[in-house]
């Protein structure tokens, strides 16, 4: 983080990356004196509501963050920076975006948590875009030139105002992650599922945060053991966590649908498992078996860089064996999912936990959608996404296997694994192995 004065007094000259966050409503003009170097801009969490219209000046800008302010249009001028490729305007009031303001060679754009109605035809002509964030907005339609767009990789539509989803985005030929729930023809406005049961706020205490995600906060807790029903007595001598939902909207979509989707979800073996449900006026919640403390994440985040592929800790290294038994978990559970009429959304290595003997636990249902209000073809297509999803992970964990293997059954069960991988992520998305196939080609290589 940097200061405005650091800025000011020429301490930030020949920097590449710049951020300030000090309730800021005017652009600081010397930002221009970095021209030259400045690569990436952060000034998320101020009040600006407006760009220079030199502000193309900064003709090696390749990233810009702008979420928490002000604005209520995408600035047009956005469109005349040369390099700019990354943009961020996440949480701020922007009601409308222009056909002049998107560079033609965004590679990744976020406009979650505004009020957008509409998307300029011109958004299709962006040949790089791979990522393509819009929860949260009012929109009704998606501009039919996206199907041009055939890089996009990862697309989050949910809580919008969309009627249907177009044909054509489930022929996107490099798609493998959609998010669509909380929409009028997929969301659920209160979760009826019984398939645990439901407690209060008197019947548990929070203990100290686990961690966070988008649509919410986990904490370790207790349950109070004399205020339970039967079917959790099992639990409460134990520690459980539990996800405390955010409010309204997050960038994935409603905690309502989150909900939904986690109990539709059902029991598996490797599945992260519910116990019991929050379902209150003023608050939602899940309450899990606690992860044992030797499982950790597979792998993180995509970068800056990866944009829609995941990254790994650095000196990370797979044998093709490795790989075969997360391959052979995470296809069943996948299966499972699809049969119970539910969608993933974020099929990644850094949603994969995992302990010392390599056995998965999954989770994470922000971006799940629910299907059962779909057609079979379409069900079949969504499936074909996920699958893709599924590829990217087989192929980012086989890029960073163990070379040189002596072992001879090895190198032919890579071999076979990486025909998988590309069978999975082949463009053509009809041709695409289901699941239940998948399932029963790995059994084949054991």
């Amino acid at each position: 983080m940097h200061t405005l004065q650091q800025l000011n007094d020429g301490l930030l000259y020949g920097q590449t990356r710049v951020k300030i966050a000090q309730g800021l409503s005017e652009f600081p003009v010397k930002l221009f004196e970095l021209a030259d170097t400045l690569e990436v801009l952060d000034l998320t969490d101020n009040q600006l509501s407006s760009l220079p219209d030199n502000f193309a000046d900064l003709h090696q800008l390749k990233i810009l963050f702008l979420s928490n302010n002000q604005f209520e249009h995408l600035p047009d001028v956005l469109g005349q920076c040369p390099n700019l490729d990354m943009i961020g305007f996440k949480a701020n009031r922007i009601k409308q975006v222009s056909d002049a303001s998107i560079p033609k060679q965004t590679r990744w754009l976020i406009l979650t948590d505004n009020q957008i109605e509409q998307l300029p035809d011109s958004l299709g002509q962006c040949y790089r875009l791979e990522k393509l964030a819009l929860a949260g907005n009012r929109l009704t339609s998606l501009p039919a030139s996206l199907a041009n767009c055939h890089q996009l990789a990862l697309i989050r539509l949910s809580a919008n105002q969309l009627p249907a989803l177009p044909d054509w985005l489930f022929n996107l030929p490099n798609l493998a992650w959609l998010a669509f729930s909380g929409n009028p023809f997929s969301h659920v406005e209160h979760c009826e599922n019984t398939r645990v049961p439901t407690i209060t706020s008197a019947q548990y205490t929070l203990g100290k945060l686990l961690g966070q995600g988008a649509s919410g906060l986990i904490y370790q807790a207790r349950l109070i053991p004399e205020l339970l029903p039967a079917t959790l007595t099992k639990f409460a001598n134990s520690h459980v966590a539990i996800k405390m939902f955010k409010g309204m909207v997050t960038s994935d979509g409603y905690p309502t649908d989150e909900l939904d989707c986690c109990l539709a979800a059902g029991e598996h073996p490797h599945l992260i498992n519910v116990v019991a449900q929050i379902n209150q006026p003023d608050q939602l919640g899940l309450v899990m078996e606690l992860i044992p403390a030797d499982y950790t994440n597979l792998g993180l985040p995509p970068s800056l860089q990866t944009c829609s592929r995941d990254t790994f800790t650095q000196g990370t290294q797979f044998t093709g064996k490795r790989i075969m038994q997360i391959a052979t978990q995470m296809a069943d559970i996948l299966m499972h999912l699809h049969q119970n009429g539910i969608s993933h959304g974020d099929i990644y290595a850094h949603n994969i936990m995992i302990n010392p003997q390599d056995k998965v636990l999954f989770g994470d249902f922000g971006a799940a959608s629910n299907l059962n209000q779909f057609s079979l073809e379409r069900k079949q297509l969504m499936q074909a996404i996920e699958v893709r999803a599924f590829g990217c992970l087989l192929d980012d964990m086989l890029n960073l296997i163990e070379g040189n293997s002596a072992d001879q059954a090895q190198r032919i069960q890579a071999v076979k694994l990486t025909q998988l991988a590309q069978d999975c992520m082949q463009t053509n998305v009809a041709s695409r192995p289901c699941f239940n196939a998948i399932c029963q080609q790995l059994a084949s290589m054991q």
